[in-house]
């Protein structure tokens, strides 16, 4: 593990506005390229092409396609907060609408070009940093997800912290699946089904 781990470190973190710009230009073009061409195609020979720099100023940011891809899926998981968690209207008679944001809010989080959500789903390699990332991602995201079990007076369940991870996975693993993969069930339809299905457990409905 520690030499995969250092195969997938950036080389370079950037210091200066300058060097971070060019960083961010390199992971930009490394998204474009790996939805236009996949991981296959998606070289770093094209990557640099995109981003308008040569072949050896990427590799002083990152060793290989691999690290730039790491790189990006850990920007996607770190985007994924529940940013108005904090917000909610947690009244009785509210839970389907709450139920709703936190579902809405997934799928606003998995937007982007699904060519590249399966490139990373299904390619990005393991490091270290993203076990972290995702450890951390989850732990805020359980939280959160446990305050409103808790708060909420429509809520039935038995175990609190069972129930958020058993919400947060069911959410977050569909939602994935849903927005990875070609369409022909419209988003809104995968959205209301989903919340009509947490909502019916949070309430304690049988």
């Amino acid at each position: 593990m520690p030499s995969a781990n250092r195969r997938l470190e950036p080389r370079r973190r950037p210091r200066q506005v300058r060097a971070e710009l060019t960083r961010e230009r390199i992971l930009t073009a490394a998204a474009h390229v790996f939805a236009e061409h996949g991981y296959a195609g998606g070289t770093t020979n094209r990557i640099a092409a995109r981003a308008r720099i040569s072949i050896g100023s990427l590799y002083q940011y990152f060793p290989n396609k691999d690290a730039i891809l790491a790189e990006l899926l850990i920007q996607h998981i770190d985007r994924g907060t529940w940013t108005a968690a904090d917000e909610l209207d947690l009244s009785p008679g509210t839970l389907e609408a709450t139920v709703r944001a936190l579902v809405r809010d997934a799928i606003d989080n998995h937007r982007d070009d699904p060519q590249l959500l399966r490139v990373m789903i299904e390619e990005a390699p393991v490091s270290q940093e993203l076990l972290d990332t995702i450890d951390r991602h989850g732990k805020l995201r359980t939280a959160q997800v446990r305050d409103v079990i808790v708060r909420h007076p429509d809520i039935r369940v038995g175990d609190p912290d069972v129930a958020a991870e058993l919400i947060l996975f069911t959410v977050e693993v569909n939602t994935h699946k849903f927005m990875a993969a070609p369409r022909t069930i419209p988003v809104e339809t995968f959205e209301n089904e989903l919340v009509a299905m947490v909502t019916r457990y949070l309430r304690g409905d049988r």
